[in-house]
């Protein structure tokens, strides 16, 4: 489920730099899209070493490890998109101090 998730977040992000790009040079969408897809990736590689060690990535039958996983998923893009904002705080207060100087 975390990499399902982080994958769909991925998707929006990449989707949203090319259908706007004048927020994508604005707000570091392209900073967001990269940081979930990079998650994505890691995800990707543990679920490649998960079956390669003879488990099932995703089990869909015991529903406290699902709820676990989905839980971790939306913590990563709670903590991406926090990243992101304080990116974009600090990237203002040295534009408007540019601005003012």
């Amino acid at each position: 489920m975390t990499l399902v998730i982080c994958a769909i977040a991925a998707i929006i992000c990449i989707a949203l730099r090319f259908a706007k790009p004048e927020w994508a040079k604005t707000y570091s969408i392209g900073l967001l899209a990269l940081m979930f897809a990079g998650a994505s990736l890691m995800w990707s590689m543990d679920m490649v070493f998960t079956l390669m060690e003879g488990e099932a990535f995703i089990d869909l039958a015991d529903a406290e490890s699902t709820m676990d996983d989905a839980f971790l998923g939306a913590l990563v893009v709670v903590l991406g998109l926090a990243i992101w904002g304080v990116v974009n705080v600090i990237k203002g207060t040295r534009a408007s101090k540019r601005a003012a100087a």
